[in-house]
């Protein structure tokens, strides 16, 4: 329960505080009467008692039915106007809190309900684009692979004959692009059958980020690395998040080609809304900051214990609209000719493939923070 829940009082304490207080205000003001009635003849006390008793009652009435309408009826009108809107369709729609803890955890309970209808269609909509696409890159990549082997032959011929050697530098340079899409799409669409072994991610994250650092990727940028050496071991294929960390990297070399990247892991327990853990940098009392509701899945329980991975940059970041859309396939923000939109697909399917979560969040360092979340082994 959120921690601003837990200061409400209940219907219950406030309805029979709110009633406690009435009655006790009847009472006195029946004991007021009694003296008042006292004090005047005997033949003018009895209407006035009546009097004072109706007005009484009818005070009693009128408040008792505002109670029931604020602390009941009205919550219980807007939690089923927000179920009618879930019902038509409207799954961006939430139930309001209430100012009793009952109707309180009544709405939170209803939102994390929709919140998981999200995440179920969410999975569904991937998977079956996973299906699709993953058919299409898998036959596009058939197709185009044999006539591309071909052109690269007659290329070559040309090259030996003393062909104008721009052009065929050119023509080659463009071969070569197409066969790393052709690769990419392969990568994408290969499904991985080899069984998830356990990871050490401390291991794998230095060994990519050594990797990238002696091929001199990592020179124009202020790049550095923030691994502790005792996270929990993992559940997944060393190479493959070993690949998905060198394109999230290579993809933040790209947003800040001067700037500063992060290469980072902690030890965490996967909760969709949870705080993201402090940093060894983080100013006191700037960070952790709250998060927006994180992607989730059926197979991750509150709670699930793992490692979360995180590759922040500090360029321009990515627009809040187009957050959900980095992972699909073909979808990129580079000028054309500069990316082929399937290098953040690949990372989705690797860690979804490993039993995790990938998301993309705003960085400390003011650019796009990219951050993996893989389930630990059971012990």
């Amino acid at each position: 329960m959120a921690v601003g829940m837990a200061v409400k009082p209940s219907l219950r304490t406030v309805l029979l505080a709110q009633l406690a207080f009435l009655a006790a205000t009847a009472l006195i003001l029946g004991v007021a009467t009694s003296l008042l009635a006292s004090t005047v003849a005997p033949d003018r006390a009895f209407p006035l008692v009546l009097v004072v008793v109706a007005v009484d009652v009818t005070i009693f009435i009128a408040f008792g039915a505002y109670l029931v309408n604020r602390l009941v009826l009205e919550p219980l009108r807007r939690q089923m106007g927000a179920a009618e809107a879930v019902i038509a369709g409207d799954l961006d729609a939430r139930a309001p809190s209430a100012e009793t803890a009952d109707f309180a955890t009544l709405a939170d309970r209803f939102n994390r309900m929709t919140d998981h209808l999200l995440d179920a269609q969410s999975q569904l909509v991937r998977a079956e684009k996973l299906a699709s696409v993953g058919r299409l890159a898998a036959g596009i990549a058939h197709e185009i692979g044999n006539p591309l082997g071909g052109a690269s032959t007659y290329v070559e011929v040309l090259r030996r004959r003393g062909g104008e050697r721009e052009v065929v530098d050119a023509l080659g340079r463009e071969l070569d692009r197409i066969d790393r899409i052709v690769r990419s799409l392969l990568d994408y669409a290969r499904p991985h059958e080899e069984a998830l072994q356990p990871v050490d991610v401390a291991v794998v994250l230095n060994a990519a980020f050594e990797l990238l650092r002696a091929q001199g990727t990592l020179r124009a940028v202020h790049a550095r690395i923030d691994v502790p050496a005792d996270l929990p071991v993992v559940l997944g294929r060393a190479h493959v998040l070993e690949q998905a960390v060198v394109n999230l990297m290579l993809n933040a070399v790209d947003a800040a080609p001067e700037g500063e990247l992060v290469l980072g892991a902690r030890a965490w327990a996967y909760e969709p809304e949870r705080v993201a853990p402090r940093r060894s940098s983080d100013a006191v009392g700037v960070f952790p900051r709250a998060p927006g509701r994180r992607p989730s899945r059926s197979e991750l329980s509150v709670g699930t214990p793992g490692v979360l991975v995180f590759v922040a940059d500090s360029g321009t970041g990515v627009a809040p609209a187009d957050r959900d859309k980095v992972f699909e396939p073909f979808f990129t923000t580079k000028e054309p000719g500069r990316g082929t939109g399937l290098g953040l697909a690949i990372v989705a399917r690797a860690v979804y493939d490993m039993g995790g979560v990938v998301w993309l969040e705003q960085a400390r360092e003011g650019g796009s923070a990219f951050k993996m979340f893989v389930p630990a082994v059971k012990l």
